[in-house]
């Protein structure tokens, strides 16, 4: 049928964008702390990709002020795109504080905390792409359950970083820098989930 405002797809391709950005954050993660070495280099790296994610989102948020018909609610296009860059912004943190506090080597559990976020973001980077065809939700309400356990992995091994950290005669002042850090990476694994989230919400409405 004729439509006089016709919807814009575009979306979908920004969406996909940001998460492919966000995953490849979440991999250079995995890469800073795997081989903690040239750090301030990476931290650039990381941090560009970080700029990348805000631009995606202010050219979302500035197409969705500009669209008069969208294919999926406003709420959800604006909701969608800053939780995925929340990911990103959080990543950086804990990166950028990493270094502002000298950490000399990273933690077994940081590491941990790091293959969830790139595994959680692996799966948005799929589920985003189903958002395409609404028709068949299972899919996309599948990954969004993968994400839902991946955040649960980072809540235990959150719940074990501290519970080690509090155990081991630190240094006061080191356990607050590392209880930032891994506060930093669970909450990045956080917005994951809220992007599941609002995948779901986006199911719902259009079942």
């Amino acid at each position: 049928m004729f439509r006089l405002f016709p919807k814009d797809e575009t979306f979908f391709e920004l969406f996909e964008q940001a998460a492919a950005n966000a995953h490849e954050g979440a991999n250079l993660l995995v890469d800073f702390l795997d081989k903690y070495e040239d750090i301030e280099n990476k931290a650039r790296k990381i941090k560009n990709v970080e700029h990348a994610g805000d631009e995606l989102t202010h050219h979302t948020i500035e197409r969705l002020n500009k669209t008069f018909i969208t294919p999926i609610d406003r709420e959800d296009i604006h909701d969608l795109i800053c939780r995925m860059d929340d990911v990103l912004d959080l990543i950086d943190t804990a990166v950028h504080r990493m270094i502002l506090y000298k950490i000399a080597k990273p933690t077994d559990d940081a590491r941990a905390l790091a293959t969830v976020l790139a595994k959680s973001t692996d799966i948005l980077v799929k589920a985003v792409k189903l958002l395409r065809n609404l028709k068949d939700p299972d899919p996309i309400l599948r990954a969004c359950k993968e994400v839902h356990t991946q955040e649960n992995e980072g809540d235990r091994i959150l719940h074990h970083a501290l519970a080690t950290l509090f155990d081991s005669g630190q240094n006061p002042i080191e356990i607050i820098k590392w209880k930032d850090i891994y506060e930093s990476l669970e909450s990045s694994a956080d917005r994951c989930e809220d992007v599941a989230n609002v995948l779901e919400g986006i199911v719902l409405k259009n079942a």
